[in-house]
């Protein structure tokens, strides 16, 4: 299924129509019940991002064997852990909007993985079994921010609307396998970065399970697994974001994530 978030509910995709199955996608992956109401048009709908208000968003620095390449260091022997807010999230559509206080924006195209259920200490081989779904994530970053006074990642990352997600989420029973999707993004429709999810360092299970050892999962929590090379930063001449851009981030089995920048 592709499961959508809008203004009153949350249901899921079929053709150009949206079929209502309740008023919080949050109960939904808690309980797993819903009730199916009349068809909408998709067109009539306010979309959200697919999980409006996750209870924790863990993001992972680092997590491409072509990224961690272009930026001259070495793989990390465990995965680097970061956070984001709910204030960064935005849905399909929602534009990016560029604060006073940085100059250097930059995309990152990234798998994001929501949890479908409560996940504490789980192992590499069971922790697939606690994803509820896939779904597009840009987790925009704001460099100068990002590496100002030896590091200032939480300021940098964690800025009022730099999380777009989208454009739905697709249950995890349609991904057979998180470790073999293409991903890409594209800026004004010049492909900046194009890999698969085969480069990640550590594959969702192990994120799953590595972050679990210390910091239970619940349902609706959302990881952004980490970006592919091609990033704006390491460019030459570096590639930065502007008012009137579009982003999309594009990955197979999911769909696109558009965003314009404001």
């Amino acid at each position: 299924m592709k499961l959508i978030s809008y203004r009153g509910g949350f249901g899921r995709v079929e053709g150009d129509e949206v079929i209502p199955m309740g008023t919080d996608i949050l109960d939904y992956l808690r309980s797993g019940a819903s009730e199916d109401g009349a068809p909408l048009r998709s067109t009539s709908v306010v979309r959200l991002p697919p999980v409006p208000a996750p209870g924790k968003i863990v993001c992972i620095g680092l997590n491409y064997r072509d990224h961690v390449k272009e930026t001259g260091q070495e793989a990390p022997v465990q995965p680097v852990l970061f956070p984001k807010f709910g204030n960064s999230v935005v849905g399909p559509g929602e534009p990016v909007v560029i604060p006073d206080a940085t100059e250097q924006v930059d995309y990152e195209a990234e798998l994001g993985v929501v949890i479908g259920k409560r996940a504490s200490r789980v192992s590499p081989t069971e922790a697939l079994g606690y994803v509820a779904g896939y779904t597009c994530i840009n987790d925009v970053s704001a460099r100068d921010l990002q590496f100002s006074n030896g590091g200032q990642w939480l300021r940098g990352k964690a800025v009022d609307t730099f999380l777009p997600s989208g454009p739905w989420m697709v249950t995890a029973d349609q991904i057979s396998d998180p470790q073999s999707l293409s991903i890409r993004c594209l800026l004004n429709g010049s492909v900046m970065q194009d890999s698969n999810t085969s480069e990640m360092v550590f594959g969702v299970a192990e994120l799953i399970s590595f972050i679990s050892q210390t910091l239970t999962l619940e349902p609706g929590d959302l990881i952004a697994s980490g970006t592919p090379a091609g990033v704006g930063f390491v460019r030459d001449p570096a590639v930065f974001l502007k008012p009137g851009d579009e982003v999309a981030i594009e990955i197979s089995g999911i769909g696109t994530l558009t965003n314009p920048v404001a």
